[in-house]
C-alpha cells in the first residue's frame, strides 16, 4: 500500500483542548438530565461517580499519549500494547460509537431546535431530516481539512460552555430541595441506581480521549495531547455537575423526564422566555459543534487502522487536502441509516437507547487501553495502578448498560470479525 502524504502539524494545545471539552460538552449535557429524571436525586451520585472514573481514564490516556504519540488513539494504544486483533476490536468498537454517537447527538439537536420550530417535536419525519442535514452538512466541513474542522470546533466551544456556566450558578438561586424526594425514585436498589445512572452519564464523557486520535496533525503531541486530555476531562467535569444539579432542582423529577430541552425548560423557569431562547439556541451550537468533532474522529479511526492494514483500503485514502474522505462519508452513511431505523420513537426514548449502544462501544476500547497500559508502562507501578482502576471502572460501567445495549452491543462488536478475518486474508 502506497504510504500516506507527509502532513503539516496544524492544530495546538488550544484547538485541541476545545476538541476534548468539545466532544464531551454536547448533546450529553443538554439532554440527559431528562433520561435521569425518572430516577430521582440518586443520578447526582451517578454524576460524581462517573466523573471520578472519567479522570482515571484521562490520566491513563495522558500517559498513553505521551508514550504512543501515534494517530489513532485507542486502537494505536492497544496495537502497540497488545497487538493486532485486539487493536482491530478496538478499533472496530470505537468506530461503532463514533457514528453511533453522533447519530444520538444529530437527536438532541433536533430535540433543541424544537424550542424555535415545535414542529420539530411533533413530526418524527421532519425532525430524521433536519438531523441528517445537519450530519451531512458538518461531513463537508471535515473533509475540507482538519484545520477548518478545528476553527468550527473552538468557537462552538467557547458559545457553550457559556450557558452551562450561567445555568450552574445562577440556577440554585432557583433551586428547590423537594424535588429531590425521594433520593432514589427509580423503584430499585441504590446500588443499581447509581450503577445504571453512571452508566448514562457516561455518555456526557465519552471524548475524553479524543485529543489522542489526531495526534499526526497535533503540535508537539508529547506535550500537547497529554495536557489538553486532563484539563478539558477536569474542566467538562466541574461543568456538568453543577449544572446538572442545578437543571434537577429547579425542573420537578416527573417534568424533567418527559422533557425534551430541560436546559432551556430550566431557563425559562428562572429567566422566563428569552432565557428559553438563549438556553436553547446555546445548546444548538452545542451538539452542533460536539458533532462536528466526532465526526471529525469518525474518519480518523478507521483510517489510522487501514493505514496498518487492519480495516479495507479505501478507508486509509486521502483528498488532496489530507482528509479520509471515504472513510467520513462511509460513517456518515451508516448514522443515517441507524436515525432512519429509529425516527419512529420518541426523542428520549431514541437517544437514551443509542447513547447506551454508543457507551457500550466505547467502553470496550477503553477496558483495552487500560490493560495496555500495564504493558507500555514497562513496570511502572504509578501507570499499573491507574491503568488497573480504568480497566475496574470500565468493566463496572459496561455490567450498567443493561441487557439489551450489551446485547446488541456485543453482536456488533463480534460483527467485525469477519472483516479482520478477510483482511488477514488479503494480507497472506
Amino acid at each position: 500500500m502506497t504510504a500516506p502524504p507527509m502532513r503539516k502539524r496544524t492544530i495546538g494545545l488550544w484547538m485541541t483542548t476545545a476538541l476534548v471539552v468539545g466532544n464531551m460538552i454536547g448533546s450529553g449535557v443538554f439532554l440527559l438530565p431528562a433520561s435521569l429524571g425518572s430516577f430521582g436525586g440518586i443520578s447526582v451520585f451517578g454524576w460524581l461517580f462517573t466523573a471520578i472514573g472519567a479522570t482515571i481514564l484521562a490520566l491513563v490516556f495522558a500517559r498513553l499519549g505521551r508514550l504512543v504519540p501515534r494517530a489513532g488513539g485507542p486502537y494505536a494504544f492497544t496495537r502497540a500494547g497488545l497487538g493486532d486483533f485486539p487493536a482491530f476490536l478496538v478499533a472496530w468498537g470505537y468506530w461503532i460509537s463514533a457514528w453511533a454517537g453522533n447519530a444520538a447527538i444529530a437527536t438532541a439537536l433536533v430535540g433543541y431546535l424544537a424550542v424555535f420550530v415545535p414542529a420539530l417535536a411533533e413530526n418524527a419525519g421532519l425532525a430524521a431530516f433536519v438531523a441528517l442535514a445537519n450530519i451531512w452538512i458538518l461531513t463537508a466541513v471535515n473533509a475540507r481539512g482538519v484545520r477548518t474542522a478545528g476553527y468550527v470546533q473552538l468557537v462552538t466551544t467557547v458559545l457553550k460552555i457559556i450557558p452551562l456556566v450561567v445555568i450552574g450558578s445562577v440556577g440554585f438561586m432557583f433551586f428547590q430541595g423537594d424535588h429531590f424526594t425521594p433520593l432514589n425514585a427509580s423503584g430499585t436498589s441504590s446500588f443499581s441506581a447509581i450503577t445504571a445512572t453512571a452508566a448514562i452519564t457516561l455518555f456526557a464523557f465519552l471524548g475524553l480521549e479524543s485529543g489522542t486520535v489526531p495526534a499526526d496533525q497535533v503540535d508537539d503531541p508529547v506535550r500537547t495531547i497529554p495536557r489538553a486530555t486532563i484539563v478539558g476531562t477536569v474542566i467538562t467535569a466541574i461543568i456538568y455537575v453543577l449544572s446538572s444539579v442545578a437543571v434537577m432542582g429547579v425542573i420537578a423529577p416527573a417534568d424533567l423526564a418527559v422533557s425534551t430541552a430541560p436546559y432551556a425548560q430550566a431557563a425559562q423557569s428562572m429567566f422566563g422566555t428569552v432565557g428559553r431562547y438563549a438556553v436553547g439556541a446555546g445548546a444548538v451550537i452545542a451538539c452542533f459543534g460536539a458533532l462536528n468533532g466526532w465526526i471529525l474522529i469518525q474518519g480518523q479511526i478507521p483510517r489510522a487502522a487501514a493505514d496498518d492494514g487492519l480495516f479495507p483500503r479505501r478507508f486509509a485514502q486521502l483528498s488532496p487536502r489530507g482528509t479520509p474522505v471515504f472513510a467520513l462519508v462511509a460513517s456518515s452513511v451508516l448514522i443515517t441509516i441507524l436515525v432512519a431505523m429509529n425516527y419512529t420513537g420518541g426523542l428520549v426514548e431514541q437517544y437514551t437507547f443509542i447513547i447506551l449502544l454508543a457507551t457500550l462501544a466505547a467502553l470496550v476500547p477503553y477496558a483495552f487501553c487500560s490493560a495496555a497500559a500495564i504493558i507500555i508502562g514497562k513496570g511502572s507501578r504509578r501507570d499499573a495502578l491507574f491503568a488497573t482502576l480504568g480497566f475496574v471502572y470500565a468493566l463496572w460501567a459496561i455490567g450498567g448498560a443493561g441487557r439489551d445495549a450489551v446485547y446488541w452491543g456485543f453482536l456488533m462488536l463480534l460483527g467485525g470479525v469477519p472483516v479482520y478475518v478477510w483482511m488477514k486474508r488479503q494480507r497472506g
